[in-house]
């Protein structure tokens, strides 16, 4: 059983990291109202810029002139799987679901004889698949010393993986991330962005539209914005999610803290009655000796 030197030492060790992960929390909510307002603004321009991708996508169809990064290569035998988490840690299962996804994946195409290759975006996905996965890496993005993540960040992301698309390195390209729905609620998603794949929403606007200059002219232009598109959405997805996830981690730790110190509390006045009762009993046992 601890002395009581010891369980006071406890108690404040314990209230100190109570303090810690309360302005953990306090932070992590300020820089969630930013990260959530800029996630869903991106997504009416991505759905509306998706939809007129789909439609142009549509009237070109299976045209042998159709630009690669929507017709693809005519194989699907290398695979690139870009894992994008986070930089930092202590905030819950957001890396860790994300880079669960992505070993699915990977094992599933493995499975089937496909050839894998990985690129990591954020320092945890790239810490997380080393020891399984470190020798099918090709690359490692560091956004570490970015502070808010801006386009510019998912323009050279998205050079990069076309770069290594025109240079013949991989036939399809995934993106992992995790999607925002709430502070308690993030959800691992995979989208393939190369080759392009846009679903035309039932209920969207049917009207047909001439363009000028033709559509495999202007499907040529846009489809390199479409994926580095497709990255910003990611990032920003990326970002909010992460701080709802340690918002809500940080919130559970300082609870936890705060029911431990009760406990301790309670174990600390328990042992400090039973040492006061002993040296009562050792008073009244001399007095009544002599």
């Amino acid at each position: 059983m601890p002395n009581l030197k010891d369980l006071k030492n406890r108690i404040a060790s314990v209230k100190s990291t109570r303090k810690i992960t309360k302005a953990m929390q306090m932070v992590a909510a300020a820089k969630l109202r930013r990260a959530q307002d800029a996630a869903e603004a991106s997504r009416p321009y991505t759905e509306r810029f998706n939809a007129v991708m789909a439609g142009l996508a549509a009237s070109v169809g299976g045209s042998d002139t159709a630009p690669k990064l929507l017709s693809g290569t005519g194989s699907d035998q290398v695979h690139l799987l870009i894992v994008m988490t986070a930089e930092r840690g202590l905030c819950g299962g957001f890396n860790g679901n994300i880079t669960k996804l992505a070993k699915i994946h990977a094992q599933k195409l493995l499975g089937q004889g496909k050839t894998v290759k990985i690129l990591t975006v954020g320092k945890k996905g790239r810490d997380a698949l080393k020891r399984d996965f470190g020798s099918y890496s090709v690359g490692h993005i560091d956004l570490s010393a970015v502070k808010r993540v801006g386009y510019v960040n998912a323009q050279d992301i998205a050079r990069d993986v076309l770069a290594r698309f025109d240079g013949g390195e991989f036939d399809v390209a995934t993106i992992f991330f995790a999607r925002f729905e709430n502070v308690v609620s993030q959800h691992p998603t995979a989208q393939q962005i190369i080759p392009a794949k846009f679903e035309q929403d039932a209920d969207a606007d049917v009207t047909l539209y001439e363009y000028e200059p033709g559509e495999e002219e202007i499907l040529a232009d846009l489809l390199p914005r479409g994926v580095a598109t497709a990255i910003f959405s990611a990032l920003l997805e990326n970002a909010a999610s992460e701080q709802g996830a340690r918002m809500s981690a940080m919130d559970n730790a300082t609870r936890n803290a705060g029911e431990m110190i009760d406990k301790l509390t309670i174990q600390y006045n328990r042992s400090r009655q039973a040492v006061i009762t002993n040296e009562l009993i050792e008073i009244i046992s001399g007095a009544e000796a002599l």
